[in-house]
């Protein structure tokens, strides 16, 4: 495992950059190359990815492969797939694919399916709703804990059960819980907490505010109504939860919705759906295993930010997903990607000499367009951009007529377009020349025609990722999640960083639990820094 930036390939890519690549034109690659589509743009199991409109060429691609060869991906991968202790800060497995590796196959499979077939028998005997009387489903969570089921749940509503609502409540923030509880009634309603600890700080609040308000509006048989995801099962039963669902320290958080962490995505869509789910990452992880690095599309995707990242210099990435149901996607990419790679020292603990994570961040599709592409077109950043797209809608059929259904239709059109239409406009822009040709031109008493076409004119040439799905179906999200999970794997690889712990979140938890009693109890704060202990004050005041 040679750190990227000790690799002959690294030296090489240096060179290929400023020879050919700092100055690549996406509009001069397409008119040389009437073929370009074509070689760089690959199939994964329900993903279509075209890679296109980004600033590479065959070149670029193979000194890529080069450096991923020379650190020696394929045995960092298939390290992690046969449960060696990569997560070496805590010594541990990094085993998410092992719980969606179908029955006979992978490490723990007798625990993991032990484990599923008990959560999808119960997460049913919750879906019949005239046996249990659940209407309302309130996760409890935060972090891993909370943004895989909220991202989930709703991009597979055409699948979800329709006599049951669902309510994430993460943020410690009492106005997140109460605005949710202030919707329902105790006899309506299941509280699922999830910590593999039970001692999480904000989830504990919460769900103590939950049992204390069950309580106070005359709910009874909180074993029935409340329900817990965790390993700590004695904590549990002291909370009066008698039900639990448990999973392993080979399963880090943010990777975790395959588990028991996905018991409201399991309630929500059923057994059998979840399972399809579960099918649909258990094919990406084949593909990742399988396929060659160069048709490899979680690897081309991981290479890509390395390219990105510590070449072109681009400090941020935006996620814009075509689609409503994938409106939590951009939240949920932001923990795997940011919390995993975010990373400023290698495996040794030496200071890394290059960057590593973007920013992730992004909106769904015609939302974006409206706000923040602005800055994508004219801004003075290069921020490569990601449009997931999803050729056939699932509208369900619930109330709607021939008409309306034919008007949806329309709409889902649109959509595709305005999402293509943005890509195309990324990569061609608009020239000067072309501002003053257009027609009509805007009025404008206080600037001559040359100064407003400046204006108008788009530099163009500022790179694009399309992925594209036939449905969104439990099967294809199953296989996007697992490919993102697999690219941040692959860009983490490279740099030589440790993608599975996640030690930034510990400080602010620590002080924490050391600032909470001085503000409660009026402790002493003459050894805090000034503007802490000025600002407990005034707190206090």
């Amino acid at each position: 495992m040679i750190r990227c930036d000790r690799t002959a390939a690294w030296a090489a890519l240096k060179g290929h950059f400023e020879a050919h690549g700092r100055q690549f034109d996406l509009r001069e690659a397409f008119a040389r190359d009437p073929g370009r589509f074509s070689s760089l743009s690959f199939e994964a199991p329900g993903v279509f990815a075209d890679l296109s409109k980004n600033l590479l060429d065959a070149a670029t691609l193979h000194f890529l492969l080069d450096l991923a060869r020379e650190c020696g991906l394929e045995a960092q991968r298939d390290a992690m797939f046969a449960g060696a202790a990569i997560n070496t800060t805590e010594d541990r497995a990094v085993l998410h694919t092992a719980l969606r590796a179908p029955r006979g196959q992978g490490p723990h499979n007798d625990e993991v399916h032990a484990v599923l077939d008990a959560m999808l028998a119960w997460a049913e005997t919750v879906r019949d709703t005239a046996a249990s009387g659940i209407r309302h489903v309130v996760n409890i969570g935060i972090g891993g804990s909370d943004l895989g089921p909220q991202m989930v749940v709703p991009a597979l509503d055409a699948f979800v059960h329709p006599g049951l609502q669902f309510h994430f409540v993460s943020n410690v923030d009492g106005h997140d819980i109460s605005t949710v509880l202030s919707r329902l009634k105790p006899a309506e309603t299941l509280f699922i907490v999830a910590s593999k600890t039970f001692t999480t700080q904000e989830t504990m609040a919460n769900a103590q505010l939950a049992r204390a308000w069950f309580e106070a509006r005359g709910g009874t048989d909180i074993a029935r109504h409340f329900v817990a995801t965790t390993t700590n099962v004695e904590a549990a039963a002291a909370f009066g939860i008698t039900t639990t669902f448990g999973f392993w320290d080979w399963v880090g958080g943010r990777f975790s919705l395959w588990c028991a962490i996905g018991l409201p995505i399991a309630v929500a869509i059923g057994a059998d759906h979840f399972r399809e789910l579960l099918a649909g990452a258990h094919a990406m992880d084949c593909h990742f295993v399988e396929a060659p690095l160069g048709t490899n599309v979680p690897v081309l995707l991981g290479l890509l930010d390395v390219w990105y990242r510590n070449f072109h210099g681009t400090t941020s990435r935006s996620v814009a997903p075509y689609h409503h149901g994938l409106r939590r996607l951009p939240a949920y990419l932001q923990q795997l990607e940011m919390e995993s790679n975010g990373k400023r020292v290698d495996r040794d603990g030496e200071l890394l000499p290059y960057h590593s994570s973007p920013v992730v961040w992004g909106e769904p599709g015609t939302n974006g367009q409206h706000a923040y592409f602005q800055m994508l077109h004219q801004g003075t950043d290069l921020i490569p951009a990601e449009f997931l797209l999803v050729r056939r809608p699932t509208f369900g059929s619930f109330g709607l007529n021939e008409d309306l259904i034919s008007r949806l239709e329309h709409q889902q059109t649109l959509l595709l377009a305005n999402g293509l239409a943005q890509s195309q406009a990324l990569m061609c822009g608009k020239t000067t020349d072309q501002a003053l040709s257009d027609r009509p031109l805007p009025v404008s008493t206080q600037m001559d025609a040359a100064t407003l076409a400046r204006h108008r004119g788009f530099p163009g040439n500022r790179p694009s990722t399309t992925l594209l799905l036939d449905r969104l179906t439990p099967h294809s999200l199953g296989a996007l999640i697992a490919l993102y999970e697999h690219r941040v794997f692959t860009s983490g690889a490279l740099w030589g960083i440790n993608s599975f712990d996640q030690w930034g979140v510990e400080l602010g938890k620590v002080l924490c639990r050391d600032l909470l009693p001085r503000l409660v109890e009026g402790g002493a704060t003459a050894d805090l820094d000034a503007s802490t202990a000025a600002l407990i004050a005034r707190l206090r005041a």
